[in-house]
């Protein structure tokens, strides 16, 4: 029998993502509302390949200036979710047979005004312009231009060691507790802040690419790697005296992941980083990030068998089971298991599994890799010791777990969670085949939290609490607070717990409650509260005992902080 709570708070679902709602065509985004959207890579190589506006009967005309414009619009705001091409990505298509049918009205109002079903107010929130909202109207009706590709040698040109390996420390050289640092996020700053997670001090900014979307750490702990939205890759040696970058490539133009082998006998062998576009992944040298084998991954959709030109790489975890990276890739629905033992003969296994994979971690055991396909409503189950797909299990709606939450459930037994962005559940997927069969990869249970909205859900081995975020909740009183809930009464409900008043901001901004993240001891779970990059942002400290504050960290340099990431817990994949 499945195991099912209801509890006596429920929250109108958030509605999802940046698209257009017109005619009764939904072009949604995955999960990125306002401010997220408005991401800024570099976009250096964007305008060279010479694209013009078109002449078209019935599409307003645009000069190659307004053109230009509204391409680089595009790439930085829409193309993560609408795909660089517009042939459909987690959201659907914003092909021209669809957009010219709708005509420059409907078009401008809604990017003007946003819609209930998730595109936001580009107008009248002012983050376009009178004028660029027009030309965004005109753009969307023209063909889509491709951005160039990025090869071998465009990612050797930007290659750079700075510190070689043989100058290099031999020997931790400095007095910091690296097991207990966080690597946080500084999104709209273009870098990332070392903080000592026992005195909350920021013991050094270091400039990254541009909106640091996650921090990995090194099967030894010594290298810290983070990857921006431009795919800027760079390599953080935390032995140094001061810790400082000592290699970086850009992978291409857009990315997301970043891993390093963690298998027996390959510690810090390779890296591997997989980009948005071109849609590819590259390995590299584990020590110096030079490239050594990029791998496309265009090709057909899993389902209907259809060539697909832009299906992006999300996440990437390694086995620890196998010489293995787990690749997924997002639109074709594919897990490829890429074999680095040899890699003049490269050897990929490709499981088919379900669009559109986003994101995911491992259960208690790291053999397990859960991994949301979140347009479809499912969790994927990688069996990555014996290397196949072991279930496909039907969760809430648009689940994006993070890397999700594993803990012992009274009943089902251990149990990993996911949150949702499209509902206010939260999904328990039994993951104990050998002594809870029944349970095991299906959705055992679920419990009803504050709202949907939510990108992460968090626990540690040392708590029995679970906290679940909202801040993409449309209701300034769920995206401002957090829901925590006790893992052995789930059936109690959930505490609400004030994080943005906790920050003592004042009234300035939107201040988003984002991204629960433990201490090594798990002991105490750091809130970002998420402001724009021109207002005060915080990190809110709670005692996870007492569910009462315990410290928050204002300082300047605090740039709109989003994830941040303990170094043993990202080390030893423990949520």
């Amino acid at each position: 029998m499945k195991f099912t709570v209801r509890l006596k708070h429920s929250a109108a679902p958030v509605v999802l993502g940046i698209g257009l709602m017109l005619s009764g065509v939904a072009f949604a985004q995955d999960k990125h509302p306002d401010p997220d959207a408005t991401y800024e890579p570099s976009l250096e190589s964007l305008p060279t390949d010479g694209s013009q506006p078109g002449a078209h009967p019935d599409v307003p005309s645009m000069t190659t200036d307004e053109f230009n414009q509204g391409r680089k619009i595009f790439f930085e705001r829409c193309a993560g979710c609408h795909g660089v091409l517009r042939n459909g990505a987690t959201g659907p298509a914003l092909t021209t047979d669809l957009t010219r049918e709708l005509g420059y009205d409907h078009l401008h109002a809604f990017i003007t005004y946003g819609s209930p079903a998730g595109m936001p107010n580009w107008g009248t929130s002012s983050d376009l312009t009178e004028d660029e909202v027009d030309i965004m109207a005109r753009y969307v009706m023209q063909d889509a231009p491709q951005p160039p590709e990025w090869g071998m040698a465009a990612m050797k040109e930007s290659w750079n060691v700075i510190v070689p390996v043989d100058q290099r420390p031999t020997k931790k050289m400095n007095d910091l507790d690296i097991e207990n640092l966080f690597s946080v996020t500084l999104r709209d700053a273009g870098q990332i802040a070392l903080i000592n997670g026992a005195t909350y001090k920021i013991e050094y900014v270091i400039d990254t690419g541009y909106a640091v979307h996650i921090s990995r750490v090194s099967a030894s702990g010594r290298y810290l790697l983070v990857i921006g939205r431009d795919a800027k890759v760079d390599m953080i040696d935390l032995w140094m005296k001061d810790p400082q970058i000592v290699a970086t490539i850009k992978v291409g133009l857009e990315a997301r992941s970043v891993e390093t082998s963690k298998m027996k006998g390959w510690e810090d062998k390779y890296t591997i980083a997989g980009a948005y576009w071109p849609p590819q992944f590259t390995i590299m040298d584990g020590e110096t990030l030079e490239p050594l084998k990029i791998v496309s991954t265009r090709g057909m959709t899993y389902d209907e068998q259809e060539f697909h030109p832009e299906p992006r790489v999300a996440a990437i975890v390694a086995s620890h089971y196998n010489p293995e990276f787990i690749v997924n890739v997002k639109e074709t629905g594919k897990v490829m298991l890429v074999n680095y033992e040899n890699l003049d003969a490269l050897q990929v296994t490709t499981i088919d599994a379900e669009r559109f994979l986003h994101d995911g971690g491992f259960d208690s055991t790291g053999r397990y890799f859960m991994v949301a396909a979140n347009a479809r409503n499912t969790v994927a189950v990688i069996d990555t010791k014996d290397r196949e797909l072991e279930k496909l299990v039907e969760v809430g709606t648009t689940p994006h777990p993070g890397r999700g939450a594993n803990f012992v459930h009274p009943t089902l037994g251990p149990v990993w969670a996911t949150s949702h962005l499209g509902d206010e559940t939260i999904a328990l997927i039994g993951t104990d085949p050998e002594n809870h069969p029944d349970q095991a990869w299906t959705m055992a249970g679920t419990v009803d939290g504050q709202g949907g909205g939510s990108l992460f859900i968090k626990t540690h081995p040392n708590s029995t609490n679970l906290w679940v975020d909202t801040p993409l909740n449309s209701e300034a009183e769920l995206y401002q607070s957090i829901a925590v809930f006790d893992i052995n009464n789930l059936d109690a409900g959930y505490e609400v717990l004030p994080i943005a008043a906790m920050a003592d901001l004042g009234s300035d901004g939107a201040q988003r409650v984002v991204q629960g993240e433990y201490n090594k001891e798990g002991t105490e779970i750091w809130f970002s509260v998420w402001n724009g990059k021109d207002q005060k942002s915080a990190i809110v400290i709670i005692d996870d005992k007492t569910r009462k504050l315990k410290h928050v960290i204002h300082d300047d340099r605090l740039v709109t902080p989003t994830g941040k990431f303990n170094v043993y817990n990202t080390q030893h994949d423990i949520y």
